[in-house]
């Protein structure tokens, strides 16, 4: 996908996709029917995701039936899909050409202007930035990230079709998919070691990151993080023309963030943002960097992310029950889960009661301790329900146990496993307390704790939003 390419002709015929009602690939599925296509999906159970494209007129259906495959010009799949799924099988017989999402993604968004957003955290949050940025700044850009875009009309589920020309996009590391793209503008937010289940090894994921960054005209990196200055260092020396654009609190940083202000050189703009927490601060110099690269005003771009409403599952409010508030956090990764709740923490909430799902058997073997430790904080109930697999089979020994024996409760605090998810939402209910903060985190299923627990905090019904 080229930044200079001119747009391609208008497809046709239709495109299958198999997990349709999954975050990221309900984003691509609205991009390729805005491309042309007729669309058609399935799942296995209806999502959020899911009724959205349902609701946009698109032909999503629960259940995998072979038959859905016949006729198809096209089946999309997910690294999460096996082969032993009945439509992808049946494409397979049939010679039906099978697309991964990235795939899907970069013939939806062929001759667009690309930013590309990847790194280890922060992807799904800065691309979102990105897009309400250049939306505010009068930019109608197309999006695919992995969650929804609160405050962007007309947009399905995470992704978003619109007539500027340029196009952001979540990149995603953790199967390699990133490398398809080429983007004008790429941000590097971070790098640490994660989805070596896929590369093997810390040196493999690094050298994906590297291509990563290579492959970008500009390259928008932190400079906080040693890992990815060393790969944007190592790509500036390999890519001559390449235009590399720092940010972070180091005061020669290209960009300076602070708790209430952007500096690029002796320009200052105004940061006011409604997420708490130093890494969304982070997160939107780096989308400033970014918008004003493809030419948004600077000082309209900084005051823009003010009125930024987040995403889906991103420190998102899900519910408040007296004065009691119920938050859900996609993060499943310990550096992000320290994040997450040091953010709780700055935004003046006092107690927390925390229901975390560990996500990945080989993550959790990998970070266990590190798990332990973000959790190890003062005046915290942690209660850790079991590892949710998704795409992995389990691993002999590896359970959320392994993280509750390292975890040091701080003063009034206690850690306890509850393997059952509705479980450990009903006990996690009984240990608030009037004032407490609930906060559900992981990649998992965790998000549909938020409401259990919601339930079951009010009396007769009396939860709002």
């Amino acid at each position: 996908m080229s930044s200079q390419a001119e747009p391609a002709a208008v497809a046709g015929g239709r495109v299958h996709f198999i997990g349709v009602g999954g975050s990221g690939m309900s984003a691509v599925a609205r991009l390729i029917a805005a491309r042309g296509y007729e669309v058609s999906g399935s799942d296995r159970g209806e999502s959020a995701y899911f009724r959205a494209l349902r609701d946009a007129g698109m032909d999503v259906r629960v259940g995998h039936d072979p038959a859905l495959v016949d006729g198809a010009v096209a089946v999309v799949v997910s690294t999460a899909i096996r082969e032993s799924n009945p439509e992808l099988a049946r494409a397979r017989e049939l010679g039906t050409a099978v697309w991964h999402r990235s795939e899907a993604l970069v013939r939806a968004l062929e001759g667009q202007r690309l930013i590309a957003v990847a790194g280890t955290h922060g992807k799904t949050t800065t691309s979102a930035m990105v897009a309400h940025v250049l939306h505010q700044c009068g930019v109608d850009t197309s999006y695919a990230i992995g969650a929804r875009v609160f405050g962007i009309e007309g947009a399905v589920a995470g992704g978003y079709a619109g007539t500027s020309g340029i196009a952001v996009v979540e990149a995603d590391e953790s199967d390699g998919s990133f490398l398809r793209y080429t983007p004008e503008v790429a941000i590097l937010t971070n790098v640490e070691p994660d989805h070596l289940d896929y590369y093997g090894t810390v040196e493999a994921m690094e050298e994906a990151f590297s291509a990563f960054a290579a492959s970008a005209a500009t390259l928008v990196v932190c400079a906080d993080d040693e890992h990815a200055m060393r790969i944007a260092r190592a790509s500036g020396a390999a890519h001559g023309a390449q235009i590399i654009v720092t940010y972070g609190h180091a005061a020669d940083a290209d960009i300076v963030v602070s708790k209430h202000a952007i500096t690029r050189g002796a320009d200052t703009f105004p940061l006011a943002l409604t997420m708490p927490g130093d890494h969304n601060r982070l997160n939107a110099s780096a989308a400033w960097a970014a918008a004003t690269a493809v030419g948004a005003d600077p000082l309209q771009a900084a005051q823009s992310l003010g009125s930024f409403a987040g995403t889906g599952r991103r420190y998102q409010l899900r519910g408040t029950v007296g004065d009691v508030n119920v938050i859900d956090d996609y993060a499943h990764h310990p550096t992000e889960v320290a994040a997450v709740l040091s953010a709780a923490r700055e935004s003046g909430v006092g107690r927390m009661v925390v229901l975390f799902q560990p996500a990945l058997f080989s993550r959790t073997q990998v970070h266990f301790a590190s798990f332990a430790k973000a959790l190890s904080l003062d005046h915290v109930d942690v209660v850790i329900a079991g590892v949710h697999g998704d795409r992995e089979d389990p691993i002999a020994g590896v359970n959320s146990q392994l993280i509750a024996d390292q975890v040091q409760p701080g003063i009034g605090s206690t850690v306890a496993v509850v393997e059952d998810l509705r479980e450990a939402a009903d006990y996690a209910a009984t240990l608030v307390r009037p004032g407490d903060t609930v906060l559900t985190v992981g990649s998992g299923t965790v998000t549909l704790a938020a409401d259990w627990i919601l339930q079951a905090l009010a009396p007769s019904g009396q939860a709002h939003g």
